[in-house]
């Protein structure tokens, strides 16, 4: 159990370091791990004409790769079910959408615009 607290501890603090990182660069933040039976969210924002669903990967080491090797096939189409149904709920059928990621490396920032679709 301490592992998990330790893990969720860490990635809690890579979603700050992010949130900040994004607000800098003008996104404005609508939801912060945005949960459903379908999935998580772990941010929404606003940028410019698009609603972005961001994914993001914190690590220490490279032991196990880089952070975003871990957003595999399988958990894009998670987030991408996940994002039509926040879309379907808020009714922005309209809009713009884009999946990014950010991944927090030993405190360095590295935000990849439109990783999948």
């Amino acid at each position: 159990m301490k592992e998990w607290r330790y893990n969720k501890t860490y990635g809690e603090s890579g979603e700050d370091i992010a949130v900040r990182y994004l607000q800098d660069k003008g996104f404005i933040i609508l939801e912060r791990n945005f949960y459903t039976k379908l999935g998580e969210i772990d941010i929404i924002a606003r940028d410019g004409d698009y609603i972005v669903f961001i994914e993001v990967k914190t690590r220490a080491t490279d032991l196990f790769g880089m952070p975003s090797e871990a957003v595999v096939y399988a958990k894009q189409q998670k987030y991408i079910r996940t994002a039509t149904h926040y879309a379907a709920m808020k009714r922005c059928y309209d809009s713009n959408m884009r999946f990014d990621v950010v991944e927090v490396f030993n405190g360095k920032v590295t935000h990849i615009e439109n990783a999948f679709c």
